[in-house]
């Protein structure tokens, strides 16, 4: 702070919690020689009531905010109190108020630092102060206003370094008045703010005696700060009127600097539009074109003022069927003062032909929201059009195809659970078109049994794998069964995100015909088998006949052991034993023979592959006899059980038995020998053997050895091989040949130890 003599002000930092700090009761310095004063009660009361009537409302209003604050008066007295000193006192303060309330006459029109030096002035001499100090808000803008005053043995940098640090205490606590030290002396210092709420600044008054402010200068003090209040009230109405004729300037200036902004953008964007490769144009508020770039003028060959002559001129151009639509678009814009856009056929001057253009416009408006301009374009969409066409014919081709395939497509969005459907997937589901498609509902559809499949799939999808393809039944509301084939494949979509797109189709009427065709196969296979009854009669009966030779010879013993004297019981006993196995062999000769030509129905069970082979090689052992056939079994230990038709998977086995008998039939220059072996493959499988050194089979027969009717003997029918690779892969399995190193070849299938899809085991007869 910088203390100033006279009429020079100081401008320092504003100090804002000044104004906050509440009005405390004043506090008055006291010391060991200070007494309480007894206010007068004769004659003096007559003057202070002279006073209070002389002050007004102002004077009534200090008078009474001092004693209601209670406020105790403590001079230093060498003697008792002299009612006539009171009287004298009270007619200065007297003379003292008069003095300040004539000054608001001297301020007027006066700058603010002449109305603050007056006062300094003025209060200084009449009440002998040692310094006087005030801060003034005159410019709301600007900082505040100080002055400084210190009496003649005053050092004025001591008073001001204490202000400065006195005013940036904390101001919560501050007593109004109190003695404070300034160099090597006690100052009473008393505050007063100005103000209504305290907001116009305040006056510091100081003085080295004890009692300072006495009543009187209390009252003294607090009526210069109104008045200075008051005479300051004119400077702030000025800066007032300053400001808000400033701010007045201010929005003119940004108004004006923004409508010229705004013009120079629309002459900018004038020039754009003239060169864009789009037809543009501009439109007044009424709806009348007041500009059309070059574009739309070489495309319908008008000219620019005929465009300009009324609103609905450049609509000559359009396509006479197409105008009602355009000038309702049009007008509806321009009355409600809101974007718009229509699609119109317009003429183009060059050939003649109409062609699409999207006709649309946009509002510009100002800053208060009024109509400045309607900017449009007129694009051409005939190219986009045609193509959209041809796409709906597509999309149309797409569709009746896939009803005629009975094939429908969809997507299915993972992380949303989103399902498309295509209408002929709606029509094999047989819900109504454009139903929301869930998981539910696919499931309502999905026959029952077939439900742990539908949860399979869907856990595939959630785990993300790339390709999914199954069968499943649907159950549809009038109890029929559709079989339905489900291919779908796993893609990114351009969020990132897992997509499924797929097919689904309708297979019934294959299902139907694959049941067909098996029946039609079931029996052909019967027939191949009866076909096979003439050929093994003769090892059938020399099977049938070695038993019944037994008997016959065991029963003739029996009788002549009965018929001795003594008999003899134990060798007839013994005979009819032999009897007895040999009955029982001649039976399961006949029921093997039974089973295997009968047509039944299949039969799943667990099957043991060795026994069932060891049972097929007891049947032919004759018949490989005659042929002079070695045969040498390699069966597996252990083997785990398969789940199949015995009868069926036996007649595989038969077949392969026999066919590798026949090969060998005309070879005389090596052994005859012919393995079957048995062995477990990974992925839980089984494989059976049938390996002969017999005259082998060309690259030519290989390609159609199991074909329907194609045979390499003169006697055959072409049926064994074709029957017997229906019977494997009925069984999940599968049945191929390949040719040995040496002569020969060899025949394996291999069927899964357990499979989940047994329904797919069809009978085959």
């Amino acid at each position: 702070m910088q203390a100033l003599h006279h009429d020079t002000a100081i401008a320092s930092t504003p100090r804002p919690h000044l104004n906050r700090v509440p009005s405390p009761a004043l506090n008055y310095g006291e010391t060991e020689q200070s007494r309480d004063v007894i206010y007068p009660a004769g004659d003096d009361l007559q003057l202070r009531k002279e006073i209070t009537e002389f002050l007004g409302e102002q004077g009534q209003r200090l008078s009474d905010r001092l004693e209601n604050e209670d406020v105790i008066l403590r001079e230093r007295v060498d003697s008792p109190s002299d009612p006539s000193l009171e009287i004298k006192r009270l007619q200065r303060c007297m003379n003292d108020l008069t003095g300040v309330l004539a000054l608001p006459a001297a301020w007027r029109d006066r700058e603010p630092v002449e109305i603050l030096s007056t006062l300094a002035n003025s209060l200084m001499g009449t009440l002998t102060l040692d310094f006087f100090y005030a801060r003034v808000i005159v410019e709301t803008s600007k900082k505040p206003l100080e002055i400084l005053r210190t009496g003649p043995a005053r050092k004025t940098d001591e008073i001001a370094r204490f202000l400065d640090d006195w005013l940036t205490e904390d101001q919560i606590d501050r007593p109004l008045q109190g003695r404070r030290k300034i160099g090597d002396h006690e100052i009473s210092i008393f505050l007063m703010r100005m103000g209504v709420a305290s907001d116009i600044g305040f006056i510091v008054a100081g003085s080295r005696r004890l009692g300072f402010p006495e009543q009187t200068e209390s009252l003294v003090l607090g009526v210069a700060a109104n008045q200075l209040a008051v005479g300051l009230r004119e400077p702030l109405r000025l800066d007032e009127q300053k400001r808000v004729a400033g701010e007045v300037d201010r929005r003119v200036a940004e108004r004006t600097k923004k409508l010229a902004e705004t013009n120079e953008e629309l002459q900018l964007q004038a020039g754009l539009l003239q060169h864009l490769p789009v037809s543009a144009w501009t439109l007044k508020p009424d709806g009348t074109p007041d500009f059309v770039n070059r574009v739309w003028l070489e495309f319908s060959g008008q000219t620019l003022d005929f465009v300009r002559s009324y609103p609905e001129a450049w609509m000559t151009a359009v396509h006479p069927e197409d105008r009602e639509a355009a000038l309702s678009a049009f007008w509806g814009g321009v009355g409600s003062g809101q974007d718009f856009a229509v699609e119109t056929r317009s003429l183009r001057a060059q050939d003649g032909t109409y062609r699409w253009h999207l006709q649309q416009a946009v509002v510009l408006r100002d800053a208060e929201g009024k109509v400045l301009k309607f900017v449009g374009t007129t694009t051409d969409i005939d190219d986009a059009k045609r193509a959209e066409e041809q796409v709906r014919r597509s999309e149309a081709y797409l569709e009746e195809a896939q009803h005629l395939a009975r094939i429908g497509s969809f997507s299915w969005r993972v992380k949303t659970n989103r399902i498309t459907w295509s209408e002929q997937l709606y029509r094999i589901f047989e819900f109504d078109s454009g139903m929301p498609v869930t998981v539910d509902l696919m499931r309502s559809r999905v026959h029952p049994d077939d439900l742990p499949m539908l949860k399979e799939m869907i856990d595939k999808v959630l785990l993300g794998v790339k390709e999914i393809e199954y069968e499943h039944r649907l159950l549809m509301p009038d109890r029929t069964i559709r079989y339905v084939h489900v291919i779908a494949h796993a893609i990114l979509d351009q969020q990132e995100q897992l997509e499924y797109i797929g097919a689904v189709q309708d297979v019934t009427q294959r299902r139907l015909s694959e049941e067909a065709l098996t029946k039609a196969r079931s029996e052909l296979a019967h027939v191949a088998r009866i076909t096979s009854l003439g050929v093994m009669t003769a090892s059938i009966a020399h099977e049938v006949n070695q038993p019944l030779s037994g008997i016959v010879t065991n029963a003739g013993t029996c009788l002549r052991m009965l018929d001795a004297n003594p008999p003899n019981l134990d060798g007839a006993r013994e005979t009819a034993r032999r009897m007895i196995r040999d009955s029982n062999r001649a039976s399961e000769v006949i029921t093997r023979l039974r089973q295997l030509f009968s047509k039944k129905e299949i039969t799943i069970e667990p099957v043991d592959l060795n026994e069932a082979t060891r049972e097929i090689v007891a049947l032919s052992f004759s018949e490989l006899q005659i042929n002079r056939v070695i045969l040498r079994q390699e069966l597996a230990d252990e083997l785990p059980l398969v789940a199949g038709d015995r009868v069926q998977l036996q007649q595989v086995i038969l077949n392969l038995l026999r066919n590798a008998s026949d090969a060998m039939s005309g070879v005389d220059d090596r052994p005859r020998e012919l393995v079957i072996r048995t062995e477990r493959e990974e992925f839980d499988c089984i494989r059976l053997t049938v390996k002969d050194t017999g005259v082998g089979i060309t690259l030519h027969d290989m390609e159609r050895l199991f074909e329907a009717f194609y045979t390499t003997k003169s006697d055959g029918m072409g049926m064994g091989l074709f029957v017997s690779r229906s019977i494997i892969e009925r069984h999940s399995g599968r049945l191929w040949a390949t040719a040995n190193d040496g002569p020969g070849a060899t025949f394996s299938f291999s069927i899964p130890c357990k499979f989940d899809n047994v329904a797919n085991i069809q009978t085959v007869d």
